[in-house]
């Protein structure tokens, strides 16, 4: 029983590090759901550490959606070009893994170029929704990655 719930916690940590980088799989969260069957052998992490995973976890999932439209409005993006990244991500994902990248910049960009702007305008937007996309999925690796840690932490004891 042990093992099996070993080995269906790593599976769930390791599909969380793999949704990281494609945006329909929610990364993180399954991370997270890694610990729960620790749970049932009694070797789950400690009260503190559930609470940071939470916290880590919530703060993920907002700033996934948060961070993208940040970047773009940093580089002056309009709501259109706002909305072009969140469907050029979206759409990304089933032309894995070069939509990714490309993805959330050309959505961007399309959208800049809808509103009526200017091509080098259109350019700013759209990689300044690829840059808030890479930091969103950066720091969504990074929660998983130290999820994955804390999981082989208290597996190990």
């Amino acid at each position: 029983m042990e093992t099996l719930c070993i080995i269906l916690g790593c599976l769930c940590v390791a599909a969380g590090l793999i949704g990281c980088v494609i945006p329909v799989i929610p990364g993180p969260l399954l991370a997270y759901c890694g610990f729960f069957p620790l749970l049932v052998i009694n070797k789950g992490p400690s009260t503190f550490i559930w609470w940071m995973a939470s916290i880590l976890l919530v703060s993920a999932a907002v700033l996934d959606s948060v961070i993208p439209a940040l970047g773009a409005k940093k580089f002056k993006a309009s709501k259109y070009g706002m909305a072009g990244c969140f469907i050029g991500t979206l759409a990304g994902a089933f032309f894995f893994p070069l939509g990714l990248v490309l993805g959330p910049f050309l959505g961007a960009f399309v959208g800049e170029m809808l509103k009526g702007r200017k091509i080098h305008e259109a350019i700013n937007g759209g990689t300044g929704a690829l840059l808030g996309f890479l930091a969103g999925t950066f720091y969504k690796l990074f929660v998983a990655s130290l999820f994955a840690y804390w999981f082989i932490k208290a597996a190990a004891v």
